[in-house]
């Protein structure tokens, strides 16, 4: 807030037409520049101010971390730190630990169970805004603030509030005007705008499947539906709404109304993502999550994010852990290297589901920096069949997602060296060539428009990503292994699954 709103909105009102400009150059994409056309400036000014007054809590919270990391490079110099903890700032004493890593070097580890049950968690900021959407075209959310407008609905609900349930069940379960109107707790004006949202007309029901083996579902991206006749999961699950579109796609209408289990492989916002999880939450019997507990500033936990929004069974996974589900089936999290620009980050997994005969690989964006963990996994897990793997191999700079949280920042060689890639054409085919693996997929490019206002890509056929990844698709091919970069929809049928699964 402190360290990329607060200055993106100050630079809106300084230079409304600059931003108006940059928002138009493709080249500009994803930068820190507020979609409204150079207008409403006082508007932005207002919300500045107003964001400023209500969250005062938050702005000491910034300025304290500040002051303590920069306590601790200044007094911290191999020395007992005992006499430092009363050098901490008021609003954060109690809730930091200090201590030396083995090369002597200070930090402060946050006590993040502690912090959500202090003041210091306060929903008096989480909000929801409804609206009719016909398109794929919206504000880049990182840079953007929402404003009030008209056909918007904004509702103050904290996002743990049950009537945000009570709301999206309406997607698939009819109720009475009146009885939705009073569970919402609906003002008039609310209630007559709300109204225009609402259809008589049912959904399609969903078709279940029934087979004897799996069937996967590609919803664009890294979200993939995996079924069997009595098991769902859901991977990073960013969904499309539905309207008119030329690109054909799978959306929340295609969904089970109970998904057994929902996999975050990590903590980015194209993975997971919070517009999508509310809607689902309500169907959704258990959330698996990577483990974390580091209490570092740039590694949050998610398992207490999602409790602390409603999510009500969240289990995290450490790597090589497993959860076992119907017969000869299981959930393993395995390492994830790369993708999040050298940060000290933990809270990542990828995913090896067997079922039956079959096992699918879903590394998201993990890149092969280090090709003997390959080796070492394989040495345990044996072949696998599919392969799911991110190539956006260019990556932002370190500073476009985690620069507010850095304390010291890099100077340009450093931050244009440290990327959010994944991997390449010569590390992705070390992968499948380690794992031999049958089928390999190209996944988590961004490619989908509805994707751009959490990611904001724009590939063309000359883009390093689209020539990596299509030089691992022939050379695949060129082998007899089935290969390609999923776009739009998907599905897939492995009917033998659990044909003689288990039989010696």
């Amino acid at each position: 807030m402190t360290e990329r709103h607060f200055q993106i909105m100050d630079s809106y009102v300084s230079a409304p037409q600059v931003h108006a400009i940059a928002v138009k150059n493709p080249k500009m994409m994803g930068g820190p520049f507020i979609d409204y056309g150079g207008k409403r400036v006082a508007e932005i000014q207002a919300l500045k101010a107003g964001t400023k007054a209500l969250r005062s809590d938050l702005v000491e919270l910034s300025a304290a971390l500040a002051s303590l990391d920069a306590t601790l490079r200044s007094t911290a110099k191999g020395l007992s730190l005992q006499p430092v903890f009363e050098n901490v700032p008021d609003c954060l004493r109690g809730y930091v630990e200090l201590g030396y890593d083995v090369n002597n070097n200070a930090s402060f580890r946050i006590l993040e169970p502690l912090v959500y049950r202090s003041p210091l968690y306060n929903t008096v900021s989480q909000s929801l805004t409804l609206s009719v959407t016909n398109g794929d075209d919206r504000p880049f959310v990182l840079s953007t603030p929402r404003l009030e407008g008209p056909g918007l609905l904004h509702l103050h609900w904290p996002f743990d509030d049950d009537r945000v349930d009570e709301l999206f069940r309406l997607k698939t379960r009819p109720e009475t005007w009146s009885t939705i109107r009073d569970r919402l707790g609906l003002d008039e004006q609310q209630a007559e705008l709300f109204r225009t949202f609402l259809t008589e007309a049912p959904p399609q029901p969903y078709e279940k499947y029934t087979g004897p083996g799996v069937r996967w579902r590609y919803f664009g991206h890294a979200c993939i539906l995996i079924e069997t006749k009595s098991t769902s999961m859901l991977f990073d699950p960013v969904l499309s709404y539905t309207y008119e579109s030329t690109i054909s796609r799978y959306s929340y209408a295609h969904l089970p109304p109970v998904i057994d289990y929902v996999m975050i492989t990590h903590n980015h916002q194209d993975h997971i993502l919070f517009e999508t999880m509310l809607q689902l939450r309500d169907r959704v019997k258990t959330v698996i999550v990577p483990r974390s507990g580091s209490g570092a500033i740039q590694d949050p936990s998610l398992k207490l994010a999602l409790e602390h929004t409603g999510f009500r069974n969240v289990v995290e996974l450490g790597e090589l852990e497993s959860i076992e589900f119907e017969k000869d089936c299981s959930i393993t999290g395995l390492p994830f290297f790369g993708e999040h620009a050298d940060m000290a980050i933990i809270t990542k997994l990828a995913y090896l589901i067997r079922l039956g005969k079959e096992s699918l690989l879903f590394a998201a964006d993990s890149c092969n920096v280090e090709p003997r963990l390959y080796q070492h996994l394989h040495r345990i897990f044996g072949d696998i069949s599919a392969l799911f793997l991110g190539m956006e191999c260019d990556g932002a700079p370190l500073s476009w997602l985690y620069g507010p949280l850095l304390f010291q920042r890099p100077d340009r060689a450093a931050d244009m060296s440290r990327r959010l890639a994944g991997s390449n054409f010569d590390q992705a085919i070390a992968i499948v060539n380690e794992f031999r693996c049958k089928d390999v997929y190209v996944y988590a490019m961004g490619q989908e428009p509805w994707l751009n206002y959490v990611m904001s890509l724009k590939y063309t056929d000359q883009s390093r990503p689209i020539v990596e990844s299509n030089r691992l698709i022939e050379d695949c091919r060129q082998r007899g292994i089935c290969s390609e970069r999923l776009f739009g929809e998907k599905e897939i049928l492995l009917e033998d699954a659990f044909a003689f699964a288990g039989q010696a």
